[in-house]
């Protein structure tokens, strides 16, 4: 399946991403950031939950097609729904009263199957004093990284040589764009040159998912550059 650059499409960029995602054209990266935003924003899983509605009126008035790989494909889906049960989304960082299931406060389902392993195993890897990532994918020319950026630290100037989605995890981080908050996703081009600021009462966690490489800009950016590429 062809993977769509949601940011392309004439609507705002996250009404464009939550578009593609209730249509199943993104890539698995960007599937799983998606599917943790919605799930803790009721505004973005109402979106959705109407597309959905939308995307399937159409496709009943569709040709009839034969379904190929039919007992594959139910496995599959019953195999999500199992993990899902097994890993509960936990939004206030507790896990259900009485519940003896594993649990990851900073992780949705999609999103920990995704990582491969809880929250509190990263590998986290030093790139700047403050700033600390795991690398989760990098194929066919998307990257999904984990940022850990202590309190009040700043990621340095840059902007995008294609297109940046970035999900906060726990904490939240301002720039140019504003202020962004657990749940909250924010969408970067081209056209975009910021500095994200991680807020000062708590560490920043985020989820990105890129399609070309960062591309540094402040009076240090060339010193450091080699590190983002790394």
């Amino acid at each position: 399946m062809k993977h769509h650059s949601p940011a392309s499409s004439s609507a705002r960029p996250l009404d464009a991403l939550l578009g593609a995602f209730a249509s199943g054209s993104l890539s698995e990266e960007l599937h799983a950031l998606v599917d943790a935003h919605v799930a803790l924003n009721p505004a973005s899983r109402r979106f959705v939950d109407d597309l959905e509605v939308l995307c399937g009126a159409e496709l009943s008035n569709q040709p009839r097609v034969p379904v190929t790989s039919r007992d594959a494909m139910l496995t599959r889906i019953f195999n999500e729904s199992e993990d899902a049960a097994v890993l509960p989304l936990v939004r206030d960082g507790a896990p259900p009263v009485g519940s003896a299931l594993v649990t990851d406060a900073m992780f949705s389902p999609r999103l920990r199957r995704l990582v491969g392993i809880a929250s509190s195993e990263i590998p986290w890897r030093t790139v700047l004093p403050g700033v600390k990532e795991h690398v989760v994918s990098d194929r066919d020319g998307v990257e999904a990284k984990l940022y850990w950026i202590k309190a009040g630290r700043k990621i340095p100037s840059h902007t995008h040589e294609g297109q940046e989605f970035t999900l906060v995890l726990r904490g939240g981080f301002s720039d140019v764009s504003g202020h962004y908050a657990r749940g909250d996703v924010a969408i970067a081009d081209q056209d975009v040159d910021h500095k994200p600021v991680a807020d000062a009462d708590e560490d920043c966690f985020c989820f990105a998912v890129t399609d070309a490489p960062l591309k540094l800009t402040g009076p240090v950016g060339k010193v450091i550059q080699g590190l983002f590429r790394n």
